[in-house]
């Protein structure tokens, strides 16, 4: 019927390391339907897809899980409506005590062939061949613009000194927990001040002081916008190969240039202001860009 939303939801594949160094992912067993999925769930009104997403796998699988990159998105005819479901792979960084329930009755932890051969939907094999599919993830990276900071001519001081305006605050909360998602180690700022007042509300929920580094600002009066773009991917590189989950915070005329030199294409990577990234990288090489 023309007008008819489409239900939205949100899941991973979650995975962990055995300790023969292989890997396990996660199915649920759901006793109203009687079938093996993948753990997902449909979006609460206003959530962003990536939180739904572990909120879902640790609501369904009781599993706290760090999101890597995406992967196919499934759609399917349910209840007369088209659903959309939004997959990532998701690293297992712990689990509690499983109780079964009405809505989930049991998980296992299967290899990714014995997990296609028993989930019941071949939409749900086709995500895990995707997900065996991917390169090892050694890092992820959320690289976000600062928030609206108002009109640049309106303001007297220094451009760098320009603090974030109402919406830029707003835009600022709603990033905090999207950062969260992937247990930064360190959290990293442009030098205008409104760069780090984006990473304020994350810096506050996780206890992490914000680094400021000027490699990736804007270019500077007499500065060529080239030199700020390498500055940059240089930085988003050492960070990357040093394998900690990082978030960093630049500007609207260094992200684009920087990640198209990281991913080593041209693409569309314009970034709006409070907006962002997730990376993924495979030792200092890009391998997904997720926009959040």
């Amino acid at each position: 019927m023309a007008g008819v939303t489409a239900i939205r939801a949100a899941g991973g594949v979650v995975w962990r390391r055995t300790t023969n160094g292989g890997c396990q992912v996660c199915l649920v067993h759901r006793p109203r339907y009687g079938d093996w999925s993948l753990p997902k769930g449909k979006l609460e009104p206003g959530e962003h897809p990536l939180l739904a997403a572990a909120r879902e796998v640790a609501e369904e699988a009781d599993a706290q899980a760090v999101p890597e990159l995406r992967l196919p998105t499934v759609q399917y005819r349910s209840e007369g409506r088209l659903k959309l479901v939004d997959y990532w792979s998701m690293r297992a960084v712990g689990t509690g005590g499983f109780e079964p329930d009405t809505e989930v009755d049991e998980v296992r932890w299967l290899a990714v062939d014995e997990a296609m051969q028993l989930v019941s939907y071949p939409h749900d094999a086709e995500v895990l061949a995707a997900f065996a599919a991917l390169p090892r993830v050694t890092a992820t990276m959320v690289l976000v613009r600062h928030g609206h900071a108002g009109n640049r001519l309106a303001w007297s001081g220094p451009d760098a000194g320009r603090p974030l305006d109402a919406r830029g605050w707003s835009e600022a909360y709603a990033l905090a927990p999207l950062i969260a998602l992937i247990r930064p180690a360190r959290l990293l700022s442009a030098s205008p001040r409104r760069c780090v007042q984006t990473l304020d509300p994350a810096a506050a929920s996780l206890d992490l002081p914000i680094e400021v580094s000027g490699d990736l600002d804007e270019p500077r009066a007499g500065q060529q916008p080239d030199e700020c773009v390498l500055a940059a991917a240089a930085r988003l590189t050492a960070l990357a190969a040093a394998g900690e989950p990082v978030a960093v915070c630049s500007q609207g005329k260094v992200i684009p240039g920087a990640l198209e030199r990281l991913a080593g294409q041209c693409a569309d990577y314009t970034t709006g202001k409070g907006g962002g990234w997730l990376l993924a990288f495979t030792g200092d090489r890009l391998i997904a860009a997720d926009r959040l």
